[in-house]
Order: structure tokens, then sequence, then C-alpha cells
């Protein structure tokens, strides 16, 4: 049995204050409901001073009862709380501390209709955990601060957010046995002279993936972005997949010149360029001196690259020195960790001579050698659960503060050069403390996996902000079939894609889906990349996909679904409606709310048109034949 939250009346006032209060003299108003079992809780009291404070937050579950949040001061009781309504069904909580704390934040909501629990984590399946799983840590370099607990038709039953996006913040959720409800615990680290717990709750029931925007838009009060180059949104090529550590001048330059002819615009050169080693590892990073036998002249081979056409980009391992760098020994004392099945070591930020190494490093890349920009991986190596002490020499006390300040200086040494940089980083290092110094950030890894690169992709769009989502490097077998082809691009439709296949060696069907998805990509690149993205069904990979302008629809199916028409008022809202079809079942169910007539123009997976007809809609289902890897494409009479 567990004690639930008492009632508490409506809020009126802009925002509440809850003073100091002595925890010898608490009411019963103060104390936490029963707490759901966590295995290895103390048993008995916890040392120090432990204060529970019973905090309105003036919010109304779907059930009709009132939010209520509990706040734990655990080594301390010199904090205070204020609750400022946003607007409707949304508040910020703000919890600032006189003395040294740590803070836990718990709420709970009824767990009624709970279909999905969504967080930016890339090793979390969307269903709902139990309470007692242990709290995630994010932190500058690893994971956002957001969930949200969603139920039917994608409504948000609590989408939850912490202010503090660079120090680390202990984040938990889960089904409380005891009570069939669902808990959030946020748990922030507090000081008189750093950041307070901030918190954002919205239970206004809307779309979840509406109030994921707000939370960006949230993230992004007082962030200055530099802006995104225009080649960092359009089709990209990658070395990965393709050729793995096996670059050279002559293989860059034959897969760009190919890329550049099939509509990329950028190249990315990954692992390899820095080594002649072709076993793998990261024991030979660290020098980043290029392999003089694969690029005897680096900088006119970037040339020859511009020249066809291509934005140039350098991958960097930026946490790794290696043990067969001539760098290793001078290092090897300034690691937060050795990781040795890797052969290398990662690299302690918080020394400022670390810092100059690697930005003088890096800079090399757009100074010397004229690229436009930089893939920095493996930032999330970073996140160590517990650094050693900050040591002799060091000139911040935290590994976060080491990392922004080299990104930081990375950053201005780079745009110093080149203003408009492109910089890649990659999930789980999704954090918004780290937009200023990205450009673009890309689906982690997930090799011949389309479903898994558009769930990925999807989870990343959702908490980007301002930066270029891209695609996991998409890749095939050489036997895939031209229809197959287009499935992986269209499950890679609302990221810019990053082709990672030999070019020279695909036949003319997978070179015509190639070049056909290519151009759709281009043609509608502010709809699909900038319009309000709706993803259904979290809970199902997100089987139906979305996204709008005032003028286009474009939606992605990628199970046998129908496809609902946008609403239209008259003239307004969106005359256009483009349908991918990456299902095996060719039948498409338009549905809609009204007769009307529009355009219908089918094309099969190379492009080519099987169809261009006048449909007059009827209220209900409208069949329409679209084979897979095909476009629909359905434009409305005004």
């Amino acid at each position: 049995m567990t004690t639930a939250p008492q009632n508490t009346p409506p809020q009126s006032t802009a925002s509440q204050h809850v003073p100091h209060q002595d925890a010898s003299h608490q009411d019963a108003d103060d104390q936490q409901p029963v707490p759901a079992w966590r295995p290895g809780a103390p048993s008995g009291d916890s040392p120090g001073t432990v204060v529970h404070r019973r905090l309105a937050t003036g919010l109304f579950h779907s059930t009709g009862d009132p939010l209520a949040l509990h706040l734990t001061g655990l080594g301390g009781d010199r904090w205070e709380a204020t609750v400022t309504p946003v607007e409707d069904g949304v508040a910020l909580i703000e919890v600032s501390a006189a003395a040294a704390v740590t803070l836990r934040a718990e709420w709970r909501v009824p767990c009624v209709g709970a279909t999905a629990y969504w967080t930016p984590n890339t090793d979390a399946s969307r269903w709902l955990p139990p309470s007692w799983i242990t709290p995630r840590t994010v932190s500058l370099s690893l994971g956002a601060p957001v969930a949200s607990l969603v139920g039917a038709h994608d409504r948000a039953l609590c989408t939850a957010a912490a202010g503090e996006t660079a120090a680390p913040v202990r984040v938990g959720a889960g089904v409380v046995e005891e009570s069939g409800e669902f808990a959030f615990t946020v748990e922030q680290d507090l000081t008189p002279d750093g950041p307070p717990m901030r918190l954002r709750i919205d239970l206004s029931g809307r779309h979840f993936a509406s109030t994921l925007r707000a939370v960006t838009a949230w993230w992004a009060e007082g962030v200055d972005h530099p802006g995104v180059a225009p080649a960092a949104r359009m089709p990209a090529y990658s070395t990965w997949y393709s050729l793995h550590q096996n670059v050279d001048t002559a293989a860059v330059e034959q897969q760009a010149a190919l890329a550049a002819e099939l509509g990329c615009e950028s190249i990315i050169v990954d692992d390899g360029w820095q080594t002649a080693d072709r076993t793998r590892g990261y024991g030979h990073c660290g020098d980043w001196d290029p392999n003089p036998t694969a690029f005897p002249d680096l900088k006119a081979h970037v040339t020859e690259v511009h020249r066809l056409g291509l934005a140039y980009l350098l991958w960097y391992a930026l946490p790794f020195i290696g043990r067969h760098n001539d760098a290793w020994d001078r290092f090897k004392d300034k690691i937060l960790r050795e990781e040795p099945h890797l052969e290398a070591a990662v690299l302690d930020p918080r020394h400022p001579e670390v810092r100059g190494y690697l930005i003088d490093k890096v800079s090399r890349a757009v100074e010397e050698w004229d690229m436009d920009g930089v893939k920095l991986d493996f930032i999330d190596r970073f996140a160590v659960a517990d650094p050693p002490p900050a040591p002799a020499g060091a000139d911040r006390s935290t590994v976060h503060e080491g990392l922004l300040q080299l990104l930081a200086e990375l950053d201005a040494r780079l745009r110093r050069t080149r203003p408009d940089v492109i910089v890649e980083h990659r999930q789980p290092y999704v954090s918004p403390g780290l937009w200023p110094y990205a450009t673009m950030v890309r689906a982690t890894d997930c090799p011949l996996s389309p479903a898994e690169n558009r769930q990925r992709i999807v989870d990343c769009r959702l908490t980007a902000g301002p930066l270029a989502v891209h695609a996991d490097m998409i890749m095939w077998n050489s036997a895939e079939t031209p229809e197959s082809v287009a499935v992986h691009l269209i499950n890679a439709l609302f990221s810019v894609p990053q082709i990672s296949v030999g070019l020279g060696t695909q036949t003319p069907g997978q070179l015509a889906a190639l070049r056909f998805w290519l151009g759709v990509f281009r043609r509608h690149a502010d709809v699909l990349q900038l319009g309000d993205l709706e993803p259904a069904r979290p809970d199902l990979g997100y089987p139906l996909v979305g996204a709008h302008d005032r003028g286009t629809t474009v939606v992605a199916r990628y199970a046998p679904l129908p496809v609902a028409l946008p609403d239209r008022d008259g003239t307004d809202g969106p005359r256009t409606l483009l349908v991918a079809n990456a299902d095996r079942d060719p039948e498409v169910l338009l549905v809609a709310t009204r007769q009307e007539r529009a355009l219908v123009l089918v094309q099969d997976c190379r492009g080519e048109i099987l169809s261009e007809s006048v449909l007059d809609l009827v209220p209900g289902v409208n069949p329409v034949t679209v084979p897979t890897g095909g476009l629909l494409t359905l434009t409305r009479e005004h």
C-alpha cells in the first residue's frame, strides 16, 4: 500500500514560494509518499540532515487530481523553491540553495492509458520501466535531461525536462508497483554559487512531439547558435562503411566525383587517413598527422574535392590517445581512464596542455588543409562515471567544465578561419549544452538496420534544436534490389542522408533509386528537416512519420497504416501531400474528411511515373496503389 499525495488547491498567483523550514517542524503535508522499493536503498536513517517538503505545482493530472512535487534535501535544509505557471498545463519549478545540498525532486502521475516512455537514450526501449531501475546520469557529453510518458493517441501524459545541461544530473523514472503510478525523479547537486535546479513539467496533454518541441525552445532561450552551413543540410557521402580504413587520395576522389554527380554536397573522410594500420582499434589516434603514403599532399587533395563540388570534413576521435602514437608518452599521465581493448586512453580535458594540443591538431584541418569542417567522434567517452580528482596542473575542477572550455576554444579557433565551419557530433552526446559548438548531429552507428536508423533519427530530431540531424551512414548489400535501396533511404527521410556504399559498383537500378530519392531529399529539405515533425506510436518504433509546413505535408509509411489527409479549411492548409511507401503493401489508404478533387502522381522507386490522374476524393478511405519504395504526390485543388 502507498500513501497518495494530498490534494492541493490550484494556485492563482504567478508563482509560489516555499520558505525555509526546519526539518524538525514538518507537518503532514511535508512528508513523502510511501517510497517505492529500490534495491540497495538504506533501511535506516540517512546520515546528516534530510528535509522533505511538499510543493503544490498548480498542475492537474488527466484524472483531475492535482500534481504535487516532493522535494528532498540531502545534507542541508537551506534551500527554497518557487513555482511559475508558463501556460495551461505547464509549470516551471526552481530550487536554489544557500548552502551545498543534494536536492531530489520526485513526482508521480497516474499510469492511466500509458503506452510508452520516451527518452533520448540510444539504448532504451520505449517500454515502461519499473521504478527500481538505476537512474541514468546525463551530462554535457552524455544524453539530455528530458523524458515523456506517452499515452493513447500519442498524447503526453507528462513531459519533463531539467534546465541543467552541463553538470551531471541523475534522472530516474518508472512504474511504482505499489500504487500503479509512474514516478519521475531528478537529483542535482546544488551550491550557493552554482545554477539552481530548474524543472519544466508539462501536463498539457498535447502530442508528445509538440511538448518536446516546447522543451527545446525552453533550452534555446539565451543560446547563441552560429547557424548551419547550407552544405550540412544536403546529402553527404561518408567513407566509413564503404571504405573503412582503406582510404587514400585516389579512392576518396573517385567516390567524391560519383557522389557529386548523384546530388551529394559534402564528403566525410573517416578513420584511416591518419594511419597506415588497417586493423581497426584506436591505438593510432592522437598524433593526427596524415598517412604520407595514402595522402602525400592533403591540401592539394582537398582542392581537387572542392573542384568536384563537395565540401570536405575530416574525422577525429577527439578523446583518444593511442598507444602507438608519439604523443602517448607525453600524455599518458593526463588521462581519465585507459581503454585497453581499444589500445587507447581517454584524455583529461581539465589540463590546459591537453586542450591546447587537441585544438592545435584539429584546427590544422581547416587552417592548413582548407577543410570545410570536422567530424568529432567519441565525445561521450569523456563521460566517466567516477573521474579521478582534479590532478596537479589542471585548471578546471570538473570534466564537464574542461570539456566546455575545450569545445568553446576549438569553435572560436575554427571560425576565425572559416566562419561557416561544419562540425559533426553524434548520439548519444546530444545535450543542448553542446549546441553552440556543433552544426549537425548524427544518429549513432546502426549499419544495415533501416528501422533502427529511423528510430534514432526521429529521437534525435525531437530534441536537436538548431542542429541539422544526419542519418547514420546508409549502406546495403551489393545484391540489394532498387526497391530495398529506396526503403533504406525512406527510413532516413526526415534527416540528412549520409551514403556509404561503393558508388562505382552499383547497378543501374540501384543508382536510379539513389538518384531519385536524393533528389526528393534536396527538393523538400525545408519541410523534411525544418517542418514540424509528428511521429506516431513510439511504442511501435514510429511506423508512420510526418512533417509539415504551411504548404506541404510529407508522410513516410513504414507499416500498412492509413494516411490521413491534413485538415484543410477552404484554401488554407497544406496543398501538397507526399506519401513515401517503405512498406511491402502497395495499397495506400488515404483518409479524407470531405469530398474534394486532387491531382495524384505515383512514381516507383526509380522515379519513373506510373500514373498521373485526377482523383475525386470521398469522405473516408480512398485507396491508391504505390509500390514499395515509391512516392505518391497529391496536389489539392484550390
